[in-house]
């Protein structure tokens, strides 16, 4: 198993040509890197598969998010998201996730793909203050549930208050 490091603020970058993939269970273990999810993660195949993939959380990723990623998820819808994730030696690195259910033959959810690819800069940009803010909101609530349930209705202000869907806001920040 692997151990958490702490955040070096050192970026990491991948070109733009890659894609990460990678592949989990219902529970969020791994079970497919590719070679550029690796690479850019700092780990080997050994290291990954049968790991949480929650272990590459970044801590300036707020829970509401990847609350809000489960949710969509398990209603068999799939999720785009700008995403913050932490590399094996402590840098980090953004990108811009496409995350959706896999399917078996019946029709039941039997894991989940993740494609990520670079972020639009201007992107993580306007996300970071809002991210940051909502890792405000849940680290100064006493109570997990509480703090958790407060920054997701923080999002859901923004994104009333900009007359937009998830996704819609999403697609916005690249413009």
């Amino acid at each position: 198993m692997l151990s958490r490091v702490a955040p070096t603020g050192v970026e990491r970058r991948f070109p733009e040509r890659d894609i990460i993939v990678s592949k989990t269970d219902l529970k969020g273990t791994i079970t497919y890197a590719n070679r550029v999810f690796l690479d850019v993660a700092g780990l080997t195949e050994r290291e990954v598969i049968g790991a949480p993939h929650s272990f590459l959380r970044h801590p300036d990723m707020p829970r509401a998010v990847f609350a809000l990623l489960w949710e969509r998820l398990a209603a068999g819808k799939e999720i785009f998201a700008y995403v913050v994730n932490l590399a094996a030696n402590g840098d980090h690195y953004w990108v811009h996730a496409h995350v959706t259910p896999t399917f078996g033959a019946s029709g039941e959810i039997v894991g989940f793909h993740s494609n990520r690819r670079v972020p639009h800069p201007a992107a993580v940009e306007k996300i970071k203050p809002i991210y940051r803010k909502l890792r405000e909101i849940e680290d100064n609530n006493a109570n997990r549930a509480n703090g958790l349930a407060q920054s997701r209705a923080h999002l859901n202000a923004i994104l009333a208050q900009a007359g937009v869907t998830y996704d819609q806001f999403v697609f916005s920040l690249a413009s």
